[in-house]
């Protein structure tokens, strides 16, 4: 009896570790499949709307079935928002950030958007969300934090350096990706990286509108699924705006098309939502914002595999910069949770917990998908 209930502490002690590596793999995945397959001519517009569309059809049977006697009323004021978040996730989002990586690669976008927490902390010292008090250590490491990962993006968009070689890369011909880099690393490879910071901001903005709707309207699921569905919607719109009427982007056979709307749909914005909400509420936000740097490294090995991506001295100098930032700013945002908790005598246990009785805990989004992502609060109280 004891071996066994052993065994199933060690079990329930691991299963969270487990759930977010795997769940970086899913990720990095995503970052992969969709670049290789909007290089190869699938239409951007189209894929958020089938994205968007997967989503919605995975996730609202759950959202009817769990939250059908816990569901607020819908209220004007809570449709706007719903009607916004559509607008900044998928609409803006998602588009910016298909567009952005196809203009560079899978494993730079991956690392630029490790920039997410700096600049959601820095919309939320703008907004009055966030208050700092900069003789305080945690403070002062939040500042160094977010300054940290501006000067690591920085260096990863203005420096390249030398290309550096692994394994299964040796001896590889590189006159294709010179050719690429030639095209693309000039112009295209900068508006590549601008739709990337555009999209970072979307999202950030994302998190803080949620966080604020959440607060009247806290069903998840519900919220998720009415998000898909009016992004799908407007997508949609826009798609056809863009395209003019055009049939031909919207039809996918069974390929790659195909599997990479229904993966980022399912594994993106569906699975991840779930199991990071599992985690988050046994661990709290802060374990499962470190994982993120992982996805950063498994998809930068995934796309010097599969899609023959060179990775330069500059890319990995500069993301070994926004790692130490981001930890950084991580630990201060961390403490600031523990110390408002003891203050007001009470043990740290979970950040929505600590915000339902005013504790004054604020949060920092996950970075690692750009899907429907599980959203960490950023309170609206005038609490440290």
């Amino acid at each position: 009896m004891s071996i066994g209930g052993g065994s199933s502490k060690v079990l329930q002690k691991v299963k969270p570790y487990v759930y977010m590596v795997l769940l970086q793999f899913g990720y990095a995945g995503m970052y992969v499949i969709a670049a290789a397959t909007l290089k190869n001519g699938m239409n951007h517009y189209v894929l958020v709307v089938y994205r968007n569309s997967t989503a919605f059809a995975v996730i609202a049977p759950f959202a009817l079935w769990f939250e059908r006697k816990t569901r607020p009323k819908i209220t004007p004021v809570i449709f706007l928002k719903i009607v916004a978040l559509g607008i900044l996730e998928p609409v803006l989002d998602q588009n910016f950030f298909y567009m952005g990586t196809k203009l560079t690669n899978a494993s730079f976008a991956a690392a630029l958007f490790n920039m997410l927490p700096a600049i959601t902390f820095v919309m939320a010292i703008i907004l009055r969300i966030e208050k700092l008090k900069i003789r305080r250590r945690h403070s002062q490491a939040k500042v160094i934090g977010t300054a940290v990962t501006v000067a690591g993006a920085l260096l990863m968009i203005l420096y390249k350096g030398p290309i550096v070689e692994f394994i299964w890369s040796k001896g590889r011909a590189h006159h294709g990706a010179a050719a690429a880099a030639a095209a693309s690393g000039s112009m295209n490879w900068f508006k590549g990286t601008l739709m990337l910071l555009v999209s970072c901001v979307c999202w950030s903005s994302f998190f803080i509108v949620q966080s604020n709707t959440l607060e009247t309207f806290p069903a998840e699921l519900s919220l998720t699924s009415l998000i898909c569905a009016v992004g799908a919607f407007l997508s949609a719109i826009v798609a056809l705006i863009m395209e003019r009427g055009s049939a031909k982007p919207w039809i996918v056979g069974w390929d790659m098309r195909l599997f990479t709307a229904v993966y980022s749909g399912i594994v993106c914005s569906g699975v991840a939502y779930f199991v990071q909400g599992i985690v988050m509420k046994e661990r709290g936000p802060v374990f499962v914002t470190a994982f993120n740097p992982l996805c950063m490294i498994i998809t930068a090995l995934m796309g010097s595999i599969a899609l023959a991506e060179e990775i330069t001295l500059g890319r990995i100098l500069g993301a070994l910069i926004i790692v130490i930032g981001l930890y950084s700013l991580v630990w201060g945002k961390s403490n600031d949770h523990l110390s408002s908790s003891f203050g007001n005598g009470h043990l740290s246990s979970s950040f929505d917990n600590g915000a339902k009785k005013g504790l004054g805990s604020s949060e920092l989004p996950i970075a690692a998908s750009n899907g429907i992502k599980a959203v960490i609060k950023i309170p609206l109280t005038n609490n440290p």
